[in-house]
């Protein structure tokens, strides 16, 4: 196979990556921006929602879409609630100290991570994608006749793939109608914008900050339903997603839903195409430099804004 078509098919797996990327980093921008908490165990609410997927899925049995289907509603609303729970047992607690609450998060990390290998195992499961047919990708070629279309053999991907790139992309947009043109996305924005004020005007903060703690662990857990179809659950899979959800919020800048948009775009696609061509810790090692070079020269991110 040309060049040509090997680097489509690593900017199609760099768009996969990317639109599950942009599902898991906005949660965790979200949470930053409005509740100014560094969630580390961000990661670990990825991990639930696929481990929960396998566990819905299995419980259900029958044909694979409808497990699939009863995971992707029930375990991201399962895994806010935990998250709510958490966000009642520690971080109100701790009045969202920023110093404290990265350590509370870290302890809720290894909390979450070994309870479900106590009750999960350390063995990685699959869950069956709901449809998984192959189709054929077309290319064209510039020739000495112009432009020709072909369908090189092997050139193609699943129509799952392709659906988990929709999927996320109308997810942002139902969130960001939420936050744009609803009363709930009102509340958060005023809270975001002044806590002090929005408790001056009766809101009631700390449900809010629940609300959006969960939201954000549930925006995670979608990304890990819509993973383990094609990456198998596993209790430790929760370190690459929290990764490149922190590098994604550090480009696009902490609290930006459009810069981590972008952001996880650009290195969800430059990740696939690293990944195909070289190695993936490649792709790793020049995300990490290139927040170096950000925090260096830009250090609010690049949609982030200066701060006063």
């Amino acid at each position: 196979m040309d060049f040509g078509p090997h680097l489509f098919l690593a900017m199609l797996e760099g768009a996969i990556t990317a639109a599950v990327l942009a599902l898991t980093a906005v949660g965790l921008s979200i949470v930053f921006g409005i509740m100014r908490v560094v969630n580390v165990a961000h990661g670990e609410f990825f991990m639930l929602g696929a481990v929960l997927a396998w566990w819905i899925a299995t419980i259900v049995g029958g044909p694979p879409a409808l497990g699939f289907v009863m995971a992707l509603v029930f375990a991201p609303v399962l895994t806010g609630l935990l998250a709510a729970l958490a966000d009642w047992l520690v971080l109100r607690r701790i009045h969202y100290d920023p110093e404290r609450t990265i350590l509370a998060t870290i302890g809720l990390l290894y909390v979450i991570q070994q309870a479900t290998l106590m009750t999960f195992g350390p063995e990685a499961r699959p869950v069956e994608a709901p449809f998984n047919q192959r189709i054929a990708l077309p290319w064209f070629e510039w020739g000495a006749d112009g432009f020709a279309l072909i369908w090189p053999w092997g050139l193609g991907t699943t129509t799952y793939k392709l659906a988990v790139i929709v999927a996320a992309v109308m997810i942002l947009l139902a969130l960001w109608v939420l936050m744009t043109r609803t009363r709930i996305g009102l509340i958060m924005r005023a809270t975001q914008l002044d806590r002090e004020m929005a408790v001056a005007h009766a809101i009631p903060v700390e449900k809010v900050y629940a609300m959006v703690f969960a939201l954000g662990a549930g925006l995670a857990a979608l990304g890990g339903v819509l993973t383990v179809p094609i990456q198998q659950a596993h209790y430790l899979m929760g370190g690459d997603p929290l990764l490149l959800s922190f590098i994604v919020v550090i480009i696009g800048g902490l609290g930006s839903v459009v810069g981590t948009v972008v952001a996880a775009l650009l290195i969800g696609m430059s990740d696939g195409i690293i990944s195909v061509f070289f190695s993936p810790t490649l792709a790793k090692i020049l995300a990490t430099l290139f927040v170096a070079f950000v925090l260096i020269f830009r250090p609010q991110g690049l949609f982030g804004q200066r701060a006063s």
